[in-house]
């Protein structure tokens, strides 16, 4: 192109082309005989001189503005404040309990506080669609750089190239310290890809005053659980004892009104205590012979025969346990705080029943990773290393009433240390827990067995329901050919 008009074609000729060159054209624009100006106004001598400064000038707000933009662009954030002009990294984290949620921000102004060189943008993302957010953010290529997921999402987050290895970037000094079920859940083919603030726990809550009334054995520990057939002679006891003050005979809570994942870490590990379980581990590639086995048949049909009973209460007001209408409450850590307001020094808390091969637990909880869109991996490791230290531990679980992550927040918690009336889910963590299905079919493994579970409890066949899960279990894993590793079924792998 000719004439005053820059000689710009395309967006690229806009974004390489020097500034000055733009103002440059701009003033030749604005030549004294175009503005008419009379001759004896300007000689050519007089024009020329000024000419010259003022590009000059130009040329130096030029650099002053190329500066500016310099330093608001790329990995850094160029707004005002202590932390401008730091590394900008975004952080996911669902909203669940508000104490929880608010534990959780306060930690990351302190992290931004505590330095000048990276700054962490935390978002709030609900609990009931996190998971929907996640794909939708994957799939648009927005996910953040540090994500915090549920546990048991893992491996099918890394089979879609969703999340960073952090082998080789976590120090050992801070690996060492958590507890072996977090370093578990976070682990997926031998590689660690996420580590967790705090884990969970699973046990029984027993009314102490209820039980001695029908002159009930209390568990002293780990190797101590009720064997099933205790476990079914105790309820029906208690049963009795309830219809003989004329109440409804209900003897055990096992959260009736709980929807979704529940029904899972639930009572997963009954079926592991009885011999059984969701899937092969040896392969993950079926599971044949593990859901729909004669074990699994067994463990089931007690949860059936309780129902049928009349020992499970409906629980529709969230209030079975604390008003003493059970003595039983088969559920995790997160009640404690209302049950021990309501019932004292009478709470008490032991193993889930022995299915056959000895008690079992359930772990996992919520963790925190790096996404493959995730450049600043020390920056963001550093972060890690931040809200992993145990005073910012405490504090979260001072507010969700998790069991702390590492070992050295449980020996200053006052509910979880040795001694401690919640050291029986630490101990059971380091023991006997057990976590969910590792594989990439998660998702479809945990659906069905919800499915079957609540079918079962309802009256439904057992063998006909697990056989039914089985088959959409095993159908998934065919379709994904085995969820092979490395596998994206995502975009751009390479991220």
């Amino acid at each position: 192109m000719t004439g005053n008009y820059l000689p710009l074609t395309n967006q690229w000729d806009i974004a390489h082309y020097p500034i000055f060159k733009i103002f440059d054209n701009l003033y030749d624009t604005a030549k004294p005989s175009d503005m008419k100006l009379r001759s004896d106004m300007y000689s050519d001598d007089k024009y020329k001189f000024h000419k010259a400064w003022v590009r000059i000038l130009i040329r130096l707000i030029c650099l002053c503005l190329l500066f500016v933009f310099s330093n608001g662009c790329g990995n850094k954030e160029g707004g005002s404040g202590e932390n401008a002009g730091s590394i900008a990294l975004t952080a996911w984290a669902h909203h669940g309990k508000p104490e929880e949620w608010q534990a959780i921000r306060k930690i990351v102004e302190e992290f931004n506080r505590s330095q000048k060189r990276i700054r962490i943008n935390l978002i709030e993302i609900a609990e009931g669609n996190y998971d929907t957010q996640v794909q939708s953010a994957a799939v648009s290529g927005e996910l953040p750089d540090i994500l915090e997921f549920d546990g048991p999402m893992l491996a099918n987050y890394v089979w879609k190239g969703y999340l960073k290895p952090l082998d080789q970037t976590m120090p050992d000094s801070i690996l060492s310290r958590l507890l072996p079920s977090i370093r578990e859940q976070g682990t997926y083919r031998g590689h660690l890809y996420a580590v967790g603030i705090f884990d969970s726990g699973l046990a029984l809550f027993a009314n102490f005053s209820l039980l001695r009334e029908v002159n009930a054995r209390i568990p002293g520990g780990i190797g101590d659980a009720w064997t099933i057939r205790e476990f079914n002679d105790l309820l029906s006891r208690l049963a009795v004892k309830s219809r003989s003050k004329g109440r409804q005979g209900y003897a055990l809570d096992i959260k009736r009104d709980y929807r979704g994942e529940w029904w899972t870490y639930g009572f997963y590990p009954a079926l592991v205590s009885g011999g059984a379980g969701l899937i092969d581990t040896s392969d993950y590639l079926s599971s044949e012979g593990m859901l729909n086995s004669e074990a699994a048949v067994e463990v089931m049909k007690n949860f059936q025969d309780w129902m049928k009973k009349g020992y499970l209460a409906p629980n529709t007001d969230g209030r079975a346990f604390i008003d003493g209408r059970t003595a039983l409450s088969w559920v995790g850590h997160w009640e404690y705080p209302r049950y021990r307001e309501a019932l004292g020094d009478q709470l008490v808390l032991v193993p889930l029943p022995d299915f056959g091969e000895g008690t079992r637990t359930a772990m996992g909880s919520w963790c925190w990773g790096l996404t493959r869109n995730c450049r600043n991996i020390l920056d963001a490791v550093e972060f890690l290393d931040f809200i992993l230290r145990d005073n910012q531990i405490l504090a979260v679980v001072g507010a969700n009433g998790a069991v702390p992550g590492t070992m050295t927040a449980v020996a200053r918690s006052e509910l979880y240390q040795p001694g401690a009336p919640l050291h029986l889910f630490v101990e059971q963590l380091q023991k006997c827990a057990v976590p969910r299905a590792k594989t990439p079919a998660y998702p479809v493994i945990t659906s069905a067995f919800q499915e079957a579970m609540l079918n079962i409890l309802n009256g439904a066949e057992i063998q006909r329901e697990l056989d039914k899960a089985v088959r959409i279990i095993d159908e998934d894993i065919r379709q994904n050919q085995g969820y092979p590793f490395p596998g994206n079924n995502d975009t751009d792998k390479s991220k």
